[in-house]
């Protein structure tokens, strides 16, 4: 919520629902001229360089600031920035409308990747994960088809599913070494191969399966935050538009448990016990 503006703000109004990006970058070096501003190396970020998110209030460029309906939950709006991250990512790629596409992890990101690429056209979305929990909650929020990576002889099936040729975009969300070596699998001759998820340990490829990045001449890409010109981008406006019209399907099995802001160590503490957490911890202060 907008609970007051600075000298000089236009465009937004006090009592708005609103969102902000966390992203503060220069708007002065060779990269954010060219609207590239996650590249930007003098960036600040709200919440880590600048306090911000654990606050009553926090004071945040007007520039980012994006307002977003009335009838659009709070908790919701707490979600603008996976739904952005997976739609940049989906638009670096160069999709293109009425293909197969699979995506790899269904996690927050993934969830809305799939979601958004049945809003932009595609022709099947699938979605691959070892829970079987985020599976359902995949087809809940517009997946054609799941397939569970813990089955034996998944890929197989998926490919199948895909008119026996493999997807024509495929979008790695978990930042995982075996659903990054499945999108080689799985992604057919010509395609778009995203990596959206960031790993967090040493890649490993076989060359049989490296190769096929050659054999099939798919085009390989990384995707990092959601942000474009004008500052912060389509990404953000989009989400906007597509929460406020429904376009978007928001479900609360979205978000793991919501914490009042006094027990936020609490609620770190969960992170420390592997698979504890399925879904986001939010924390809230009471209305």
């Amino acid at each position: 919520m907008i609970e007051a503006l600075g000298e000089g703000v236009e465009g937004l109004a006090v009592g708005r629902r609103a969102t902000a990006a966390p992203l503060v970058p220069c708007m002065r070096c060779p990269d954010c001229l060219r609207g590239d501003y996650a590249l930007c190396k003098d960036y600040r970020f709200t919440g880590s360089s600048l306090n911000g998110a654990f606050a009553d209030y926090v004071t945040v460029p007007a520039g980012g600031v994006v307002e977003f309906g009335d009838t659009v939950p709070f908790e919701q709006g707490a979600f603008f920035e996976p739904a952005t991250v997976a739609l940049h990512g989906i638009l670096h790629s160069g999709f293109s409308p009425g293909g197969h596409v699979a995506v790899l992890g269904a996690g927050t990101v993934g969830l809305f990747a799939l979601q958004w690429a049945k809003l932009l056209g595609a022709r099947r979305a699938v979605a691959v994960d070892i829970s079987r929990e985020r599976l359902e909650l995949a087809m809940r929020m517009g997946a054609d088809e799941v397939f569970d990576a813990s089955e034996e002889g998944y890929l197989g099936k998926a490919v199948k599913y895909a008119s026996g040729r493999g997807f024509g975009h495929v979008y790695e969300t978990a930042g995982m070494n075996a659903t990054m070596c499945a999108a080689f699998e799985i992604a057919s001759g010509k395609a778009s191969v995203c990596f959206i998820g960031t790993a967090h340990a040493d890649l490993k490829f076989p060359w049989q399966l490296f190769e096929k990045m050659n054999r099939k001449e798919f085009r390989l890409t990384g995707s990092w935050m959601s942000y474009s010109a004008p500052f912060p981008g389509r990404e953000w406006t989009w989400t906007a538009e597509r929460f406020s019209d429904g376009g978007l399907v928001f479900d609360r099995a979205l978000i793991h448990k919501a914490y009042p802001m006094e027990k936020a160590g609490e609620a770190f503490e969960l992170f420390k016990t592997p698979g504890a957490v399925k879904g986001k911890l939010m924390l809230v202060n009471p209305e």
